[in-house]
């Protein structure tokens, strides 16, 4: 065992312990200690003595704070990236020379930034906007039936005031009609219908079906049958349907499927796997479900983006075009109900309901969709003037952008 040291051997190595502790950081703070002393001498400092009439010292001032005068200017470059993928390009429709009819073709895809990375590289072609055709006549909010009632049930007239009158690049003929549950029309009159669009207009088209996988694909085998060589997009694939069936009537038809999957990126690839053994990734666009501003646009926003990622990132099996449905928008009750039923701070329903629609648009385009369904004239005009203020980089204002609070609407 170690000797015991003494009581006045411990004292002198607190003594010296302390001591080496104060030169070292001038100043020690020591708690919960007791002190026993017979005798105890606490010496401080004499006070510094000023004689009687001396002036009494200045206080000591602080140096100004010099505040800067201007902004400090730093050159600032954005940051390029390169991506080991790239999406996908393609073409819809066919002109004469092609095998088809139409008198222009669109392209879409083959971007290799994010959406509207103008500084990284501008993306190989703009999106396209298509408007929705109903082949017979179905309720319409009083917001966009005041702008088609006068060709509701004539589709062949509706397409043509869609691209002459509304801009459409393309026209979306929804063969709803065909629905075993509504008009049950069979494939050979809906077949008709499409044969009358594509005469009335010259732009490329997309065949909506009724929804019913089934039913739908009979319509879509009768609608390649008497359309071979125009390069449609048939609207829409899904894995409900017969997918041998369908990938065998895509070979032969060359016409480009719209995958369609619900909001789940891996049920996208599954159907992409499957329509790979029968067509190329060029005849394929991807529908990953969109959803209304309201009713869940920040999950289909999400999936929209994850998509794109995926495709720049090299994934073998997401790198396609993407189709954002806007007119979904209008299934949101606050889209087109009255002012009087939702309060007046929702305003009226002519301006709300385009706005809808719009902001549905815009987000998913932000997102990176290529080709948008939508109906109302001003919510296209709109978008197309967004589309086109995007792509125009370098040409906004900075300067005024602190008045946007201001700004009337």
């Amino acid at each position: 065992m170690p000797e015991e040291k003494s009581e006045g051997e411990r004292v002198i190595r607190f003594t010296e312990d302390f001591l080496r502790l104060l030169a070292k950081f001038q100043e020690l703070e020591i708690e919960d200690v007791a002190i026993e002393a017979e005798e105890l001498e606490i010496h401080l400092p004499p006070p510094a003595v000023i004689p009687v009439g001396a002036p009494a010292a200045a206080p000591a001032v602080a140096p100004p704070v010099l505040k800067p005068t201007e902004l400090i200017e730093v050159e600032f470059t954005p940051p390029v990236m390169e991506y080991p993928g790239k999406v996908v390009e393609v073409t819809i429709g066919a002109t004469k020379s092609e095998g088809g009819t139409r008198g222009k073709t669109l392209t879409v895809g083959g971007e290799t930034t994010p959406p509207f990375y103008l500084f990284e590289k501008a993306p190989p072609h703009p999106p396209i906007i298509s408007l929705d055709v109903f082949d017979t006549k179905i309720p319409l909010p009083r917001a966009l039936k005041a702008h088609v009632k006068d060709v509701v049930g004539n589709p062949a007239e509706w397409a043509r005031l869609a691209v002459e009158k509304f801009g459409a690049d393309m026209v979306t003929i929804h063969l709803v009609s065909t629905d075993p549950l509504r008009e049950d029309t069979p494939p050979s009159e809906a077949a008709k219908t499409v044969e009358e669009v594509l005469q009335a207009v010259d732009v490329p088209i997309i065949v909506g079906g009724c929804g019913d996988p089934k039913k739908d694909l009979e319509v879509f085998e009768k609608v390649a049958e008497v359309t071979a060589g125009e390069r449609l997009i048939l609207s829409t694939i899904t894995l409900d349907m017969d997918l041998d069936r369908a990938g065998k009537m895509l070979k032969e038809s060359g016409h480009i499927a719209l995958a369609f999957t619900p909001i789940e990126l891996n049920m996208a690839r599954e159907l992409n796997r499957k329509l790979y053994e029968f067509i190329p990734k060029e005849n394929i666009v991807m529908d990953p479900t969109t959803a209304a501003l309201g009713y869940g646009i920040e999950y289909s926003f999400t999936i929209f983006e994850r998509a794109r990622l995926a495709a720049l990132m090299g994934d073998p099996e997401l790198p396609h075009p993407l189709v954002c449905a806007g007119t979904n928008a209008w299934a949101a009750r606050e889209a087109w109900m009255k002012e009087k039923d939702l309060g007046p701070q929702w305003g009226p329903r002519e301006l709300r309901g385009p706005a809808w629609e719009l902001i549905t648009a815009v987000t998913h385009l932000l997102a990176g969709a290529d080709i948008f369904m939508m109906m109302h004239p001003a919510a296209v005009r709109t978008m197309k003037e967004i589309i086109k203020q995007l792509l125009n980089y370098g040409a906004g204002k900075p300067e005024e952008i602190e008045n946007w609070v201001s700004v009337r609407l």
